[in-house]
Formats: C-alpha cells, sequence, structure tokens
C-alpha cells in the first residue's frame, strides 16, 4: 500500500470535514464491484463506493482498476455516466489539488470571467495550498496559472488577485496597520496598495483585530466601508477578502446558497475533507434550513444521493 495514503488516513480524523476514510477498504475489491457497476451503467453502487471513501483511499481504488483491467477509471465513469452525477463523480476521482486546478481553469475558460470562483479559492486558501494548486494546475494543463490570471484581469483588481495567489503570512503591527487603512481612505480616492498589501500578507487572528479595531473606529462594518470607498471588481474581492478573514464558513454557506450546481459542487467536494461541518453549521444558522435539507429540496435522483452522502447527515 502507498505510505502516503497511510499518513492522509491518520491525519484525516479528528478534521471537521464530513467524508472520511472507510475502515473496512479493500481497494481490489472497490475496483472489482466498480468494474461491474460501469458494465451495468449502475449509479447507485458506483455512488455508494466513491462517496464513502477519502479522496486518498479513492486513488488507491483508480490505481487498483488500472492495474486489475488494464482500462482507465476516468474514462469509464465518462462512457458509463452523464449529466451532473457524471461531473460529481470525476471531481471526486480528482485528488483535492487537481480539483481546485480545475475549477480555476474552469472559473477562466469561454466567454468571461468567473471572478467569484476565483476569489473563493485565492481567498479561502493559505498560501502553501496555493503554492501546491499552482503546481497541480501546472502539471494538469501546462499552462501557468500566475499568467492565465493576468490575461483574465486587469488594474487594480488584477493586483489583488495575484497578491492572493503569492500570500505569505508577513508579521505586522496591529496599530501600524490600523493606521495604515485608515489613513488610506482619508483622501478624495481611497489608496487601494494598503489594502491588497495588508490582507494579502498577514494572518487571519492579526487581520480580525485590525477589521474589529476599523470597524469601531468608524461605526460601520468593514463591509459597508469598502462598498463606500471603492468600485468594481476591485470592491467585490476586497469585500469577499475581508468575509473570509471574518467568516469564512458563513461565506462558503452563502456560495451554497446560490443553488447554482456548478457552485455547490464545487465548494461540497473541495471542502467535504475540511470543514464541511462548519460550512454546514453557518448554512443552518444563516437559512434556518439544513444544507441536507436544502440539497433535498433542489436536486434529484443519483445527483442528489450522492450530493447527500458528501453532506454525510441532518443537522
Amino acid at each position: 500500500m502507498d505510505p502516503d495514503y497511510f499518513k492522509s488516513y491518520e491525519m484525516s480524523w479528528g478534521t471537521l470535514g464530513t467524508m472520511r476514510p472507510f475502515s473496512n477498504f479493500y481497494p481490489e475489491r472497490d475496483a472489482m464491484e466498480i468494474q461491474t457497476a460501469l458494465e451495468k451503467k449502475d449509479a447507485v453502487t458506483l455512488v455508494r463506493i466513491l462517496t464513502n471513501r477519502d479522496s486518498a483511499q479513492r486513488q488507491v481504488i483508480t490505481k487498483t482498476y488500472q492495474g486489475i483491467t488494464e482500462r482507465d477509471l476516468v474514462s469509464g465513469v465518462k462512457k458509463a455516466l452523464s449529466g451532473e452525477l457524471e461531473t460529481l463523480l470525476l471531481a471526486l476521482l480528482m485528488t483535492p489539488l487537481q480539483h481546485e486546478a480545475q475549477r480555476l481553469r474552469q472559473a477562466m475558460e469561454g466567454i468571461g470571467t468567473d471572478e467569484d470562483t476565483l476569489l473563493e479559492i485565492l481567498c479561502t486558501r493559505s498560501g502553501k495550498q496555493l503554492k501546491e494548486i499552482n503546481a497541480a494546475y501546472s502539471e494538469l494543463y501546462k499552462r501557468d496559472l500566475e499568467k492565465d490570471l493576468k490575461g483574465e484581469t486587469s488594474g487594480d483588481f488584477a493586483k489583488l488577485i495575484l497578491a492572493l495567489l503569492n500570500k505569505e503570512n508577513v508579521a505586522g503591527v496591529v496599530q501600524r496597520d490600523i493606521e495604515a487603512l485608515s489613513a488610506s481612505l482619508n483622501g478624495k480616492k481611497a489608496d487601494t496598495e494598503p489594502w491588497i498589501n495588508i490582507l494579502t500578507s498577514r494572518d487571519s487572528d492579526h487581520l480580525n483585530r485590525v477589521l474589529m479595531a476599523l470597524e469601531l473606529e468608524s461605526g460601520q462594518t468593514i463591509d459597508q466601508t469598502l462598498e463606500k470607498r471603492f468600485t468594481g471588481d476591485f470592491r467585490q474581492g476586497l469585500r469577499i477578502l475581508a468575509q473570509c478573514i471574518q467568516n469564512p464558513d458563513l461565506y462558503l454557506a452563502q456560495r451554497l446558497e446560490t443553488k447554482k450546481i456548478s457552485i455547490v459542487q464545487g465548494v461540497m467536494v473541495s471542502h467535504c475533507e475540511e470543514d464541511l461541518l462548519c460550512v454546514r453549521a453557518a448554512y443552518l444558522k444563516q437559512t434556518g434550513t439544513s444544507l441536507y435539507t436544502a440539497l433535498q429540496k433542489q436536486f434529484k435522483g443519483d445527483h442528489l444521493q450522492a450530493l447527500l452522502a458528501i453532506c454525510r447527515s441532518e443537522d
């Protein structure tokens, strides 16, 4: 067995994710069941297995399936399924880094750019995670993520996006940062640079103290301040960044509230092994309805069953 699998198995427990390692794991048995299910186009079996194994186990299944059948599991799923369920199960067969890289690429493909998805990933991921996602993007697409982001954005918004991609924690002094951000708002036109520099280079505890102090000083929320003093994509980017600093679970819950299939699948697959329990709690608090119930009102069939399996339970 791959030693990385054991490492992942041990580290997954104690997380706030909904998907955990399957304790009675036999990859050869899973691979044979999947082979039969693909031949019969048996979606129920595919959903049962792939939504009850963690990502590391699904990678082992993929390799085992290849070894036993000399076929590619991804190609088999594409032939056997279609539509939303196919998209969801293919996402589960990717590594978490590949999945985030794919979401970034899809946000930039075609006509128009999906800025909200770019911001979701760049604002909720750490600098270390983004370096790893960057490498996965390069390996998957043979493209440079930074160059692609530059090509899709411009002006201050581009500066913010690139600063987020290359974010790192730099020690700062809370009072000095408060003063710098406050001073940036005093002119006729707000100065964007301190907001980009500070909000992309400090840890969340530090930034929470800074933003809280600014709210007390101004008598309005940070969101209200940003709404008044900035415009366009840059304003939207700063607002999402500030929300992800102050309450990332609520931000992701609000993303799920859109009920858009690509967003719901993207967020749930991306966070199911990390913090989906926290997002579920925020969703319930925000809407008064559990995510499990909300999914049943919006989706149906095998696709719904797969989403419910990822969500795991009623709150």
